[in-house]
């Protein structure tokens, strides 16, 4: 099968995973529906976010977890149609075979990376790995590696830092594995010993810590009671967030990251902890189809920006983005929500105002 036309197939197969410390890739398993990940990226959280081409972003259970395999499975969104893909078979896999790998990484949406098998099994910690030379980077981390039949290969899991192309993903044979012991405790909160390799549930869990098997301590994707808090300033973000009515759990997107939607336009927040100050950039609509129309917009987001309190209307490549700045000392929650509470009301009105008198064109977006 054409490289093209995997990537094709699989798109919509692919899932954005984003928790309040990163972001990771995973894909849909119909045939047992749900989402295959790293432990790694859903990094000790019973609930993530997960967004695709498909649908919006929403939160999801995380059902399984497996340290040892780096393996972790997901709740699949309700009520929408994912496509199938299927497992392949790691037996008939040679040294030098053609691969892709797919991922989101540093969160650039839907990126495949096309290598080969530079060593089928290569051996780590006592797992078999498929060693591939395909550019795999922060982000790749639980995307399907596919052969050119359009199969699942394996979930590729880690680099080898400072390295040459060394990527590595578990065979799928021990995600079949994984899949297949979990699959009769659909719909509890399960983890694999790392240990001793037993299935251990919230029915079995021996004195709600240790694994009944082999003693060993561990850790169920159990939904806390009270969820942890962000401390100094990503806190007074996220209390912000939550007074404007955003559900803060969908808003998060890594490290110090938020996303949230206004109308048409789509604000971005982020705060730098070097240098000790927030951002907030809507991003608007772009340039102009008729370039009759480009020098009035200009004249016009320069007299705005005369006009505007604390806000900066600016080009950036073809996009049109409102911004707002605020050191973290000078930001509390009352003045923060004052702030961006003007930002989101002054981003949706910009954002209809220039399509509708310049001319602006939709903003293209990634899904």
């Amino acid at each position: 099968m054409d490289p093209q036309l995997i990537i094709e197939k699989y798109q919509n197969a692919i899932i954005q995973i984003a928790t309040a410390t990163g972001t990771g890739t995973g894909f849909y398993v119909k045939e047992y529906d749900l989402i295959v990940t790293n432990d790694h990226v859903v990094a000790d959280n019973a609930e993530v976010t997960i967004a695709g081409k498909t649908f919006e972003k929403a939160l999801s259970r995380v059902w399984y977890t497996d340290r040892k395999h780096d393996l972790a499975f997901l709740e699949a969104p309700k009520n929408i149609e994912l496509p199938e893909v299927r497992l392949g078979s790691y037996e008939s896999l040679k040294d030098g075979d053609t691969v892709v790998a797919i991922g989101h990484p540093f969160g650039l949406n839907y990126t495949a990376t096309q290598g080969v098998i530079s060593k089928v099994d290569r051996i780590r910690e006592g797992l078999k790995f498929i060693q591939i030379d395909a550019a795999i980077n922060p982000g790749n981390s639980g995307g399907p590696l596919v052969n050119l039949n359009g199969e699942v290969i394996g979930v590729n899991s880690f680099i080898i830092r400072g390295g040459d192309n060394l990527g590595f993903a578990l065979p799928v044979l021990y995600l079949r594995e994984a899949l297949q012991l979990y699959q009769p405790n659909r719909g509890q909160a399960s983890t694999r010993c790392f240990s001793c390799g037993y299935l251990v549930t919230s029915n079995n869990i021996d004195s709600g810590k240790y694994c009944p098997s082999c003693g060993t301590e561990v850790s169920l994707p159990e939904v806390p009671e009270k969820e942890a808090e962000p401390v100094g300033a990503a806190k007074t973000i996220e209390d912000i967030l939550r007074e404007l009515g955003k559900d803060v759990r969908l808003a998060r997107e890594g490290i110090n990251t938020w996303s949230v939607r206004e109308g048409s336009a789509r604000i971005k927040i982020t705060y730098n902890a070097e240098n000790f100050f927030i951002a907030g950039d809507a991003y608007l609509c772009q340039m102009p189809a008729d370039p009759a129309n480009i020098k009035p917009l200009y004249q016009y987001l320069l007299q705005e920006n005369y006009r505007t309190r604390g806000l900066v209307l600016s080009c950036a490549k073809q996009n049109i983005v409102l911004s707002r700045i605020i050191y973290d000392l000078d930001m509390n929650k009352e003045n923060g929500a004052a702030a961006f509470r003007d930002l989101f009301r002054e981003a949706d009105h910009y954002d209809d105002y220039l399509k509708k008198e310049f001319g602006c064109t939709e903003r293209l977006e990634e899904a």
